[in-house]
């Protein structure tokens, strides 16, 4: 088997093992870390026994690579491992930064420890419940197996890598040459919003790994029957991306159907349906627990109303799909010229008859436009990249080739993608996966430019290639909020300072009523906060306590009541801290936190 196919289906088969694991352990109650332990102690010696063999293969066929490549590929060899090696040294020294992150991805992954499971809880933050939780199934592994979050940035950067595999596969069934796949590689891996993703606990990097997955392993079944393993892991691979992030299937469900359609014309009826209902139970296994606990909470699998509204497009008329895509378009392609093109945009949308900032068709507290450069990892623009995708989707759409069929399916994605997804000003990061499918079309257009009778068009060619690998370098170097360079180093910032970059001024408020609560000796502490504030902070300065909400959204999961808790910390609240503690509790105020200890 070839070694980028069999990495892949490794991949799948670990981030299935991975879900399986924790929803059996939890439905037995032995989602705890001795049984963690045992599993992956035994995983690693298994791989070890059995792939001495394969790990030596991969080191000759990259000597044979170095030693038959021509300068050009090896040095988009050198500039993409220069990328990651950077990044791997961030994802190391940095500890979990990102805003949503410290709101509802890691706050759920301490509660699955501290409950022992993976079932709900109360909670006024309610994405911690009803966003699906694909990627922090394979954070609550590292959490269990070392005790805390310090290998946490690696899940994204080992999905951004094995993204840049991905494109460069695809970009070989496509009929790319070694270039081109090494082009495409190098055109995702030097993508800003890859770079600063890859250091990162945020998800949009792992469902596009998925979603990945299952482009390559449709490719591979266009022209010849399907065997039931490999049915087997599409169904996996498109599970993965349901549990980790329902866009993703806007991309997948188009494959699978391509693949349903493939196998028809080969007159294996009984095998596509047969394989249809693999592909579905593959899916349910993998999601249906998740999806389950969500329909019975929300009566809706897809979560609470005012979540999915504020996310989903309530207006698919023509004009307002096209102010969408205009939007989401020039938000990705933004330079650092700034929104240049979102007067005209605007200036079309009132005279059309659509809000360009209507709740309809808008993320809820947005306003159109946003600036989405300089680097920020929920925002930067990816303008030499997203062109480049563009123009080859475009190109390779028209033209007879291989690939005519799979650009014909990334428009296909594209046009769901802005149909069902509201403009956001951080949508940049959910398009990462639309990225990852494009970048292999660029790849196909991009590298006969290079070996063009005329040197300029050669040179220009490799000029454009080189300022997309530095504007990913720029975002690696001086990106925000982490970042090799400058103010907020990674060499220069403590682990609490980079923990509170986004919010500095919150970190000695948090620390003083932390403080004063472990002085007290409370042992079970009460959280109030804001549907967007940071609970995880709490969960790394009161290690070892019990916290609970003390507020909950969820009418099958009450708050405890507030007699049960020794401590109490409140966070810019909704409503006071007056409404949740005792009168006879002394209160105290530092800053934006207010806390309260039980009176002895």
């Amino acid at each position: 088997m070839p070694t980028r196919l069999l990495l892949i289906r490794a991949g799948v088969v670990f981030g299935t093992a991975a879900v399986v694991l924790v929803e059996l352990l939890s439905a037995v109650h032995l989602l705890h870390r001795a049984a963690i332990w045992v599993v992956w102690i035994a995983a690693i010696a298994l791989t070890a026994y059995f792939g001495r063999g394969f790990f030596a293969g991969i080191v000759a066929k990259l000597r044979t690579f170095w030693g038959e490549a021509e300068r050009l590929e090896r040095l988009i060899a050198v500039v993409l491992a220069g990328m990651f090696l950077a990044d791997l040294v961030i994802a190391l020294m940095a500890p979990p930064n990102n805003f949503d992150s410290q709101t509802y991805h890691l706050p759920k992954v301490e509660h699955w420890v501290a409950q022992g499971g993976v079932g709900f809880y109360p909670t006024v933050i309610d994405r911690q419940l009803a966003m699906a939780p694909g990627a922090e199934y394979i954070l609550l592994h590292l959490r269990l197996l070392t005790g805390g979050d310090s290998l946490y940035n690696l899940v994204q950067l080992a999905a951004g890598a094995f993204g840049a595999l991905i494109a460069s596969r695809i970009a070989g069934q496509l009929g790319g040459s070694r270039r081109a796949q090494l082009i495409a590689a190098l055109l995702f891996g030097t993508t800003p919003i890859v770079a600063l993703e890859a250091t990162s606990t945020q998800t949009d990097l792992v469902v596009a790994l998925w979603v990945g997955a299952v482009a390559t392993l449709v490719l591979d079944e266009r022209d010849r029957r399907t065997t039931w393993p490999a049915i087997a892991q599409l169904g996996a691979a498109a599970g993965l991306v349901l549990l980790t992030k329902a866009t993703g299937l806007l991309a997948a469900g188009p494959l699978l159907v391509w693949w349903f359609v493939l196998q028809l014309r080969r007159r294996e009826w009984l095998r596509a349906v047969a394989g249809t209902g693999i592909v579905v139970a593959a899916m349910a296994l993998i999601a249906g627990p998740y999806l389950w606990r969500v329909e019975t909470t929300y009566s809706n699998p897809l979560g609470p109303d005012h979540l999915r509204d504020s996310i989903s497009m309530q207006r698919h008329d023509p004009a307002s799909v096209l102010i969408n895509a205009l939007r989401i378009g020039e938000t990705a392609l933004q330079t650092p010229a700034g929104s240049i093109a979102a007067p005209p945009i605007r200036a079309l949308a009132h005279a059309i008859g659509v809000d360009p900032d209507g709740r309809d068709i808008t993320y809820w507290g947005a306003t159109y436009p946003y600036t989405s450069w300089p680097p920020d990892e929920d925002r930067v623009s990816f303008p030499i990249q997203g062109a480049l995708i563009l123009i080859g989707a475009l190109l390779l759409a028209w033209r007879r080739s291989p690939a005519r069929t799979y650009a014909a399916l990334f428009w296909l994605a594209v046009l769901a993608y802005v149909v069902m997804v509201k403009w956001q000003p951080w949508g940049n990061r959910l398009i990462v996966f639309l990225v990852l499918l494009g970048t292999p079309l660029a790849a196909l257009w991009i590298e006969p430019l290079l070996v063009y009778r005329r040197r300029s068009v050669v040179w220009a060619t490799s000029a454009v290639l080189a300022l997309g690998a530095v504007a990913g370098a720029a975002a690696v170097a001086v990106g925000w909020p982490r970042r090799l360079v400058g103010s907020g180093s990674v060499f220069t910032t403590s682990t609490m300072d980079e923990r509170f970059i986004r919010r500095p001024e919150w970190q000695a408020d948090y620390r003083a009523a932390a403080d004063a609560i472990e002085a007290s000796g409370a042992g079970r502490v009460g959280l109030v906060q804001g549907y967007n504030d940071w609970e995880y902070p709490w969960w790394i300065l009161l290690k070892g306590h019990d916290l609970v909400s003390l507020q909950s959204l969820q009418p099958d999961y009450p708050a405890p009541p507030v007699e049960s808790v020794d401590a109490v910390v409140c966070v810019d609240p909704p409503i006071g801290c007056w409404f949740y503690i005792p009168q006879n509790w002394p209160q105290h105020k530092e800053g934006a936190v207010t806390y309260a200890i039980r009176p002895r």
